[in-house]
């Protein structure tokens, strides 16, 4: 049964938005007639309407689930699908369940296609802002084997997982973050209004200025003629090279400089291996045929030079190579992970095998992370205790001077 959108204004003369279940948009009128409601408008819930006087269904087009949001859905829908619910019923459920009206339109939307005749899969498609083509992938291959509810179980795991790890990341950098800011403001505060003032005093004097000295009052003129400029220049500098990201050869090549770089190369190698182990396990595990699996896997990898060379040990496989033999070729897969993967295919249990060398990795790249932010806290305190001194000293050497001309 299809849902609709509707617009009412109630005795009061108040607006009233909601989402209905009926045949027609004339029985919706006749529903909300019913209710004591003024029908102003009526439209069926479509992600493919092209236009529409609903707020809330522009709304729904331009924003998507959040990774929490996508994982309660999922596990509510799983748990619901595994009490033997129809799965038009789980998902009438789902969109009662949540509190947001674009949530329980979207889900309604989607139970509308299937009560059509559409796969769930064919029907979260329509959506692909919230359910990305590898979910829509992993659904489809439950619903052939018969195994859905596992499956959505192993999607809510997946996305939970990888919102905690991009959780420790972001809190991890929050500090780092924070010196730095607090560094640049401290100096160009100094730079910009101390320094002048100070120094001012001195140069009026005509007497000769420290070497120090006269390269800080040199900083300070160059940052308030032009600062702004250098600002200007440095967001366009990064306007442009976000541009130049979109173009395949210009992307192709910085994330080659990426993997040239000593740290950066073995986090973005651990990040990218990981996901798509992971990813891998997942696919294989819901009975996703290997190929399509690792095609789907590298997908959704962000390195486009780490994203081919997938791409070329898909293509060793399908002519009859091993999965880490082909794997191996590109030199990117640490060797843990090969010998991992080795032993899952020896012993028929590729998909664990390959979710504890994403663990495996994920462990990894905390530790970097920890080690790495360990360090950098105190380098930038002293650097920005160095760089703070420098410019005390600019100030006092002249006063140090100055009684030194005076005592003579």
């Amino acid at each position: 049964m299809p849902a609709f959108e509707y617009q009412a204004l109630d005795h009061d003369g108040h607006q009233k938005k909601g989402v209905l279940e009926g045949d027609t948009s004339r029985q919706i009128r006749s529903q909300l007639r019913a209710m004591g409601l003024n029908p102003l408008a009526v439209d069926q819930v479509s992600v493919k309407t092209k236009s529409s006087s609903f707020s809330q269904v522009s709304s729904r087009r331009s924003r998507k689930l959040s990774a929490a949001e996508r994982s309660l859905v999922t596990r509510q829908l799983a748990t619901l699908v595994e009490a033997a619910l129809p799965i038009e019923e789980a998902l009438s459920a789902v969109s009662q369940q949540n509190d947001h009206d674009w949530i329980k339109s979207m889900m309604l939307a989607v139970r509308s296609r299937v009560v059509e005749g559409h796969t769930l899969a064919d029907a979260l498609a329509e959506f692909p802002g919230s359910f990305d083509y590898l979910y829509c992938a992993m659904v489809a291959a439950g619903e052939k084997s018969g195994q859905l509810s596992p499956v959505l179980k192993r999607l809510a795991d997946y996305t939970e997982k990888q919102q905690a790890l991009r959780s420790k990341i972001t809190v991890a950098l929050i500090y780092p973050l924070f010196l730095i800011l607090v560094a640049l403001g401290v100096v160009s505060f100094l730079l910009s209004y101390v320094v002048p003032m100070v120094v001012e005093q001195f140069t009026n004097m005509n007497a000769d200025l420290p070497i120090l000295t006269q390269i800080v009052i040199g900083l300070s003129e160059f940052i308030q003629s032009w600062g702004l400029l250098v600002l200007i220049i440095i967001i366009g500098l990064y306007l442009l090279f976000n541009s130049l990201m979109k173009i395949e050869a210009y992307r192709k090549s910085w994330h080659r400089i990426q993997l040239s770089l000593p740290m950066i190369s073995k986090v973005i190698t651990g990040l990218s291996c990981s996901r798509f182990a992971r990813t891998l396990s997942i696919m294989v595990a819901s009975g996703v045929p290997l190929l399509e699996g690792m095609r789907i896997s590298a997908n959704l990898v962000s390195n486009e030079v780490i994203k081919k060379s997938i791409a070329e040990a898909e293509v060793l496989v399908r002519e009859g190579t091993s999965l880490n033999r082909a794997l191996s070729e590109s030199g990117y897969f640490p060797p843990m992970m090969l010998h991992m993967i080795a032993s899952g295919e020896n012993s028929g249990e590729l998909e664990q095998m390959l979710e504890r060398t994403a663990d495996h990795q994920d462990q990894d790249f905390e530790t970097l992370i920890t080690i790495s932010l360990g360090l950098f806290e105190p380098f930038m305190i002293l650097i920005m205790g160095i760089l703070v001194l420098l410019i005390v000293l600019a100030i006092l050497l002249p006063i140090f001077q100055l009684n030194q001309l005076v005592g003579i």
